[in-house]
């Protein structure tokens, strides 16, 4: 009953690795094919499976296997969406990581593939000369923060990070879980979702 979870689990982060990988430097405004790469690389590898995994070994029933998934997904792409929020507008010495590697590498995030579906002409030009450029400075990398704030985009993942998190929590008033499990996975909702590094 585990192995078949770590083989989809497998199989689930190499394809979203895959889209990662072939998408990055080339970041478009197909923001479906950026929550693919959300989906699979993060909420299934980070979240659903490993909760699936525990459910399994514990001899779940399937009504909680299936509420478990119901539950994952949301948390681990909002998960996915505040680290790229972060990896862009984070403070370095509070996330941790470099805020210009995501920019430099071009990676196509659903931050980015909203602000250029929203961009007019002028800013999606701009937006194209300095994503992915391994020369991008502090300059340019304030030059990109102020259009996926000016195009609405960084409002608009805040917005689904807020939507997922209802969506997670609402599956959790209605599950079959006990309530300390309940009550860690709400904890869980939190930390994926409200935090700053």
């Amino acid at each position: 009953m585990v192995l078949p979870l770590i083989n989809d689990m497998r199989s689930e982060v190499m394809y979203g690795q895959y889209l990662d990988v072939t998408a990055a430097g080339r970041p478009t405004a197909d923001v479906e094919r950026a929550l693919r790469i959300v989906r699979c690389k993060t909420a299934k590898y980070t979240v659903e499976r490993p909760l699936q995994i525990g459910a399994a070994l514990a001899g779940a029933p399937r009504a909680a296997r299936e509420a478990l998934s119901a539950y994952a997904l949301p948390v681990g792409e909002a998960f996915q969406l505040r680290d790229d929020l972060l990896g862009v507008f984070g403070p370095p010495e509070v996330t941790g990581k470099p805020s210009l590697d995501d920019l430099r590498e071009g990676k196509h995030t659903v931050l980015v593939a909203l602000a250029l579906q929203r961009a007019d002409a002028h800013q999606r030009r701009v937006l194209r000369s300095l994503l992915g450029s391994p020369r991008l400075d502090e300059a340019g990398a304030d030059r990109i923060r102020e259009l996926l704030t000016s195009t609405g985009a960084r409002n608009e993942v805040e917005n689904m990070i807020s939507t997922l998190r209802t969506q997670a929590l609402r599956v959790l008033k209605t599950a079959p879980f006990p309530s300390g499990a309940t009550a860690h996975l709400r904890q869980l909702t939190d930390a994926a979702t409200a935090r700053t590094s």
